[in-house]
């Protein structure tokens, strides 16, 4: 049995990594709501253009993002396991990797014209929109140097620099819209597609940031990870992939689930699609801290994997996961009883404001489902098992989530159509899902590792003897 000294020396681990990661994706998150306020300011076209090239490169990232995102359980292996002497050859492979995922994203980014063509736009709407994918494209090699780098730092339990990146990218990118945007400087107003240029100058501003940071501070400067030139090897990238590309995919089935869940209901107006929206946003705030608890228990998982300690792997699932639920029922107990005043803060409209303030009556629950389902998948991260959890959420998000919704919202198969509640409901039924499969997931590995461990622990003792 662990003592509570054991989980309270646990507990302050987890926050001190939760507390960083936290603060770099709200960063994140304001640096999208400066561009759709500063282009927003130019023209409604402006402001469209941005949203829908957003909506073109952004998923794309996922790849890049998803790739990079397995390095951070396997140098946290290698973190517990002392073998700190793989990390730069597997830092390089990482590079490697995730530069598929740029040329992938690049790809994507120049099919910008057929999509367009698709949605017949106005010209001057699609002429602000390639041009903005045309200047954040700039930016998509830096992406992928600073989610490397910044993976390799929180793989080693490090995640102030994704902090000071994160304040540091955000600080740069309001001035740099300004300028580029509106014309400042001697510089042309590029107008909405000064947020391109603008992205594309911060991620490269976060990558050299990243970069230095890595080069100067003393605990990674002495890993030397540029020391030595590692070519390609096919093995170790295709390991990379292995992990990577499930992880990619899950992040993928999750956006392309909201995302899809708006498309359903636009038909049903106005007033749905913004109380929707309005619920969606605030309850995507509040999802940032078990986001982040979930990223934090990857790194603390790997790391007593590593170790070969899978019973403090265990514990640090079962703290985050008490930490994330309790915060998880504080919030759902707040959009209960103060959705329609947290609703006025987005709009005067009394119809939004009262179909926003019963959606987040729903996702008062939703953000239970959501939180214990982010906390399982991060754990399982953390053992290196993602291909099974692509499964898992493929088959929650889209049969279970997404169906449902849509029968509930627009038929009346089963009920009368409830409109956006029965998308929510949707919403609910999916990660509730996805919180029960990934749940005996890890009940499974965990078990099958805590056998093969003691298994390798018996035979070492043997030969000891």
């Amino acid at each position: 049995m662990q003592q509570p000294n054991h989980w309270w020396t646990e507990s302050i681990k987890l926050a001190r990594l939760t507390g960083p990661i936290l603060i770099a994706q709200l960063t994140q998150m304001l640096m999208s709501v400066v561009d759709t306020l500063m282009a927003g300011r130019v023209s409604a076209t402006d402001l469209a253009a941005v949203s829908v090239g957003g909506s073109i490169w952004v998923p794309s990232t996922l790849i890049i993002m998803g790739l990079a995102l397995a390095l951070a359980p396997i140098i946290s292996h290698f973190d517990g396991a002392g073998k700190h002497h793989k990390v730069g050859n597997m830092v390089q492979q990482g590079i490697y990797t995730a530069m598929i995922g740029g040329v992938l994203c690049f790809a994507v980014i120049q099919a910008a014209p057929v999509i367009l063509n698709a949605m017949s736009v106005e010209d001057e709407f699609r002429r602000v929109t390639l041009d903005y994918l045309f200047y954040v494209s700039f930016g998509i090699p830096a992406l992928v140097l600073y989610m490397v780098l910044r993976n390799f730092c929180e793989g080693l339990s490090h995640t102030v620099p994704s902090l000071i990146i994160g304040v540091l990218g955000l600080l740069v990118n309001i001035p740099v819209n300004y300028i580029f945007i509106y014309g400042e400087f001697g510089m042309p107003a590029l107008g909405g597609a000064g947020c391109g240029l603008a992205t594309a100058i911060v991620l490269w501003v976060m990558a050299l940031g990243m970069l230095v940071y890595v080069s100067v501070v003393q605990r990674f400067k002495k890993l030397a990870i540029f020391k030595t030139f590692h070519a390609p090897n096919w093995d170790d990238i295709w390991y990379i992939v292995r992990i990577g590309f499930p992880i990619a995919t899950s992040m993928f089935f999750e956006v392309s689930l909201f995302a899809a869940a708006a498309l359903v209901i636009a038909p049903l107006g106005a007033t749905v699609v913004a109380s929707h929206q309005i619920a969606l946003n605030i309850s995507s705030l509040v999802y940032m801290v078990p986001l982040s608890l979930s990223m934090a228990v990857t790194l603390r998982v790997g790391f007593a994997l590593g170790a070969g300690n899978p019973a403090n792997a265990m514990l640090s699932h079962k703290l985050a996961t008490f930490y994330g639920m309790t915060f998880a029922a504080i919030n759902g107990v707040i959009m209960y009883l103060a959705g329609a005043w947290l609703a006025g803060l987005y709009t005067e409209d009394q119809a939004v404001i009262q179909l926003a303030a019963t959606l987040m009556g729903l996702a008062a629950i939703f953000t239970l489902s959501d939180t214990f389902q982010a906390i399982a998948m991060g754990t399982l991260r953390g053992y290196k098992d993602t291909k099974v959890v692509m499964f898992i959420t493929f088959v929650s998000y889209w049969p279970f989530g997404l169906s449902l919704g849509v029968i509930l919202s627009l038929t009346d198969w089963i009920v009368p159509a409830m409109g956006a509640a029965g998308m929510w409901i949707g919403f609910i039924i999916g990660l509730s899902c996805a919180a029960v499969l990934l749940s005996w997931r890890l009940l499974v590995v965990s078990r099958r590792y805590k056998v093969a461990h003691a298994a390798n622990f018996s035979e070492s003792a043997t030969i000891q003897d």
